[in-house]
């Protein structure tokens, strides 16, 4: 409206007809076109061949960007997806687009550790990953027998970015980096003739929100055209509230009760048939007498108090005394540093396999997670190599394995009264279930994973709205990155190829 009054004012101003001051308003729009940066995308392709659930299998893989605009055209976000296609390309195969979380997290973990036609030997028996050089092998678990895989560094992750001026608030959150991860979702289907082909959504930690986000962009948000067969989620955080220390939130205690009992049996401070045992032990104890104790607050009788720490210590191989001081209620990171206080070692948070030694004994809670330092700089070296080496993509960027997006991240979805203080995506997952009838999904979880602690996954997957006939969990015997352990590769990639082929 204001453009079409500026339009008529200048008409009338100067006597002269609208259809003379047309080319005036033409021309600037294209002088301001002009002016506007360009970016060309870049794309490289080679064609390798590999052997991958016991089939020979040609491929093309692309390294290329993908260049999100504004409305008036200019660039502003640059998205770096790595696909990796079987020759001849058959439409009827599926397709798998695949990120991973943080938020900030390239796509490095799933594509150069689990899913990726090759992948970096680092330790599977939770040591250190040391110093370069990281052999960069073959990876017959790659998926690429039963489907074309797309890995996505979604905008401010891996070697994509936004371009100067560009405005971080529309990228940086919940919702806006689902819509820009759709949005590059359906431009790759729409170039590479992919309309019909079943597809398939996933992700790891964050990239399992993401998931529930991307499906509600897809199936029933911004373009709601785009149907698809499975979700495939790694580690899950859907719940964010329900973990959340926040004193006076009893779920965070209860869900990572069974994580707890876990680390214990694996460090050997409880005795139980196996980890599915002790587990399922702890569970049971955190839904039933756990909770009630904890729900009772100051109210709890001092019997009751004595037989629930009792039993806390015997699941979680703490003191009786220790869970007496911290009033029934230990915070992961606390519990980080208390469980193998006695041998001076502390036990990671992504993998609580893996011990690290602090500066000094006497602290509250570790230096830093021996379980992130233990990998991090392996898998860097790897996609770096890989990348600009064998794929023969050029940049001056550094790729961003763990990112500082973070920081700008905009967690809400929706404002005012409806700000949405208790975080869970959960919903949006059910509501896409229930509108797609072939939708299914699979969850993957680590025992010994507490950044995305499997009880919760479980709560927030079993809540009412979620067709359970059409969710599969599967549990690994390692942490947060199960692939990381040889035995538990090969068991994920069996588990995701069964449940593809299942559709």
């Amino acid at each position: 409206m204001i453009k079409k009054y500026a339009f008529a004012a200048i008409a009338a101003a100067t006597l002269l007809s609208p259809a003379a001051i047309a080319p005036v308003f033409a021309q600037d729009k294209a002088e301001k076109k002009a002016e506007m940066p360009s970016v060309e995308p870049q794309v490289r392709t080679r064609d390798f061949t590999g052997t991958f659930g016991g089939v020979r299998v040609p491929y093309t893989a692309t390294i290329g960007e993908t260049v999100l605009t504004s409305d008036d055209g200019k660039p502003e976000a640059v998205i770096v997806t790595t696909s990796y296609v079987k020759n001849p390309r058959d439409t009827s195969r599926p397709v798998f687009f695949i990120y991973n979380g943080g938020p900030g997290s390239g796509s490095v973990w799933l594509q150069m550790g689990a899913w990726g036609p090759k992948r970096v030997a680092i330790p599977s028996d939770a040591r250190d990953d040391g110093a370069p050089p990281y052999p960069i092998l073959d990876n017959p678990e790659s998926l690429l027998d039963v489907a074309d895989l797309i890995f996505i560094d979604p905008p401010g992750t891996g070697f994509s970015y936004l371009t100067e001026g560009t405005d971080k608030k529309k990228y940086f959150g919940l919702q806006e980096d689902a819509r820009a991860v759709a949005q590059v979702i359906r431009r790759w289907i729409n170039d590479n003739g992919r309309w019909n082909s079943p597809k398939y959504l996933g992700g790891e930690s964050y990239g399992t929100t993401r998931t529930a986000m991307v499906v509600r962009e897809l199936e029933g948000g911004t373009y709601n055209d785009v149907a698809l067969n499975g979700l495939i989620l790694v580690s899950t955080i859907l719940d964010f509230a329900a973990r959340e220390p926040t004193p006076g939130n009893e779920m965070a205690y209860i869900m990572t009760l069974p994580n707890m009992a876990a680390a214990a049996y694996y460090h050997g401070k409880v005795e139980a048939p196996s980890v599915e045992a002790i587990a399922e032990e702890a569970r049971q104890f955190a839904i039933g007498p756990y909770a009630s104790a904890l729900l009772k607050g100051q109210d709890l009788p001092a019997e009751e108090r004595a037989t629930v720490r009792r039993e806390l210590a015997r699941l979680t191989g703490l003191s009786e005394r220790y869970l007496d001081q911290a009033e029934l209620r230990v915070t992961s990171q606390r519990f980080y540093k208390e469980l193998l206080r006695d041998r001076g070692l502390t036990i990671g948070r992504l993998d609580a396999r893996y011990t690290g030694k602090d500066y000094d004994n006497a602290g509250e809670t570790p230096d830093a997670d021996p379980s992130f330092y233990g990998i991090d700089a392996g898998y860097t070296a790897a996609i770096n190599a890989w990348s600009r080496e064998s794929l023969g993509f050029e940049t001056k960027r550094e790729y961003q394995s763990i990112g500082s997006v973070g920081q700008y991240w905009n967690w809400s979805l929706g404002s005012g009264w409806n700000r949405n203080a208790y975080l869970n995506v959960a919903p949006f997952i059910g509501q896409a279930m229930r509108q797609n009838s072939q939708l299914r999904l699979f969850n993957a979880q680590g025992w010994y994973d507490f950044a995305t602690p499997f009880f919760g996954a479980e709560y927030s997957l079993n809540r009412v709205g979620i067709p359970q006939d059409r969710v599969t969990l599967a549990y690994y015997d390692a942490g947060h990155m199960m692939y990381i352990r040889d035995e538990d590769r090969r068991k994920l990639s069996d588990d995701v190829r069964a449940f593809i082929r299942a559709r």
